[in-house]
């Protein structure tokens, strides 16, 4: 039986002809974890299940501003093809979109049928395939923040803040969201179906921050990748710029995305609890939360993946530029919760917002897996505030920096995969080389008038 003609497709496509669905938009991220997409008709859905839609390989390697970097099976292999098909469990309709439908889809070599080696979804399937062999299921919670920005002509960037409220962190309402934009969003992304909890106005004017549920780490990624894209959408709907950029403005701070991480046995247990051990941490535990910390500076290239990046850092932040751990502690770059049982976990807070969800849970699982393999131990958690360099070794302080530790940590690059890394290194050593050539309005106000 063909994929043309399957029950599964037949009753996808009565279910949305009864629903007044005559588009549906199949995406995928690239490797910025942008989304990238194409809009088929209904009826034109079964082909592409068939025989993929063919996207040119090259979206994995293009940049920003449209330029294809040259990394190796794009432009000196001729541009060829990839083939996405829809991944029909993920159908959902789009609440602001009448008629329109979303849905993921997986990315192959059209010859061979293998995963394209960019693919982050693919990447972060073999990395869990790898902590299923030693019975563990990660299990995620992201939170990830954003600045909403309105148009503005006289800024040099066409965009200011939302508002320029300030003092309300923590805060819901018109105090700090004058337009219910927070609202509006919440009420949206619940009907997309994605596990949105709960949101609220974050610390600097006009920065939101909305929390997605626990779910097993495809999922979750799943989730937060679909969350990005729909939160810029929305703000495009009305005229609005919605950005997770790490760190937009000078006289702000930045915008993170935060991990929670845990792992469930075979028996469905959380693999972290242990109530008679050190810290109320099971040896996984502790042993995971040493192996963040061991390959911290090449997580950075993956979580912290621009040469923005880097200026979200610094004392008195509360971005983590540190490699450290604490109990309850904001100060630590890993910070594990109270909570016990069933809620233990850890959180890693080195992340920021734009940083492609499947590469950062796929960098951090793998990180966190190597280090209970070797049955590491994290040294002595943090005690009282800290970002105190006599403490703690500190992180890559530049995305070069960072792409040279995760090109010479070849025990995540062996988890991730040889290939993605080159290609991944690639790309982001060409955007340092762009920015190093670029001009910058600082250059300009620095220097032009004095020198």
């Amino acid at each position: 039986m063909s994929a043309q003609d399957t029950p599964q497709l037949r009753q996808h496509l009565e279910r949305l002809a009864a629903e007044g669905i005559d588009v549906v938009r199949v995406t995928y991220p690239d490797l910025i974890g942008t989304d990238r997409a194409r809009d088929v008709l209904l009826d034109h859905l079964p082909a592409a299940c068939e025989h993929g839609l063919a996207f040119c390989r090259a979206a994995y390697h293009t940049s920003p501003q449209g330029d294809v970097v040259p990394v190796a099976g794009g432009l000196d292999a001729g541009l060829p093809d990839i083939a996405v098909r829809p991944d029909l469990d993920t159908l959902v309709p789009l609440p602001w979109e009448p008629g329109v439908a979303s849905c993921l889809g997986d990315v192959t070599d059209p010859v061979t049928g293998a995963p394209a080696p960019e693919s982050p979804r693919d990447l972060l399937r073999t990395v869990l395939a790898r902590c299923d062999e030693h019975g563990l299921r990660p299990v995620v919670g992201p939170e990830l923040e954003y600045f909403l920005c309105t148009a503005d002509p006289e800024s040099a960037s066409g965009w200011r803040r939302y508002t320029e409220a300030s003092g309300v962190v923590y805060t819901a309402g018109l105090r700090a969201d004058p337009d219910n934009h927070l609202l509006r969003t919440l009420r949206q992304l619940r009907d997309l179906g994605i596990g949105v909890t709960n949101g609220n106005h974050e610390f600097d004017g006009g920065q939101f921050e909305i929390n997605l549920t626990h779910s097993d780490a495809m999922d979750a990624a799943d989730r937060a990748f679909r969350f990005k894209a729909a939160v810029k959408e929305l703000a495009r709907a009305e005229g609005k710029l919605a950005t997770f950029m790490a760190k937009p403005f000078n006289d702000a701070g930045g915008s993170g995305f935060h991990l929670h991480l845990s792992c469930q046995d075979e028996e469905g247990r959380n693999a972290f609890d242990d109530p008679s051990a050190p810290y109320g941490l099971s040896d996984t535990a502790r042993h995971a939360v040493a192996g963040v910390l061991t390959h911290a500076p090449a997580l950075a290239a993956l979580l912290n993946p621009t040469v923005n990046s880097y200026k979200r850092f610094g004392p008195d932040t509360l971005a983590p530029w540190l490699i450290d751990w604490g109990l309850d502690n904001r100060s630590a770059m890993v910070r594990v919760p109270p909570e016990r049982g069933s809620g233990a976990r850890f959180e890693l807070r080195l992340g920021d917002a734009g940083a492609n969800p499947y590469l950062v849970i796929a960098g951090t699982v793998a990180a966190a897996l190597l280090g209970v393999l070797a049955k590491e131990e994290p040294p002595a958690p943090l005690e009282g505030y800290g970002y105190d360099t006599a403490k703690a070794a500190l992180l890559p302080t530049t995305l070069p920096a960072a792409l040279d530790a995760l090109e010479a940590d070849t025990a995540l690059a062996d988890i991730l995969g040889k290939d993605f890394t080159a290609s991944f290194l690639a790309y982001k050593r060409n955007e340092v080389e762009r920015f190093q050539r670029h001009v910058t309005d600082w250059e300009f106000t620095e220097y032009a008038y004095h020198l």
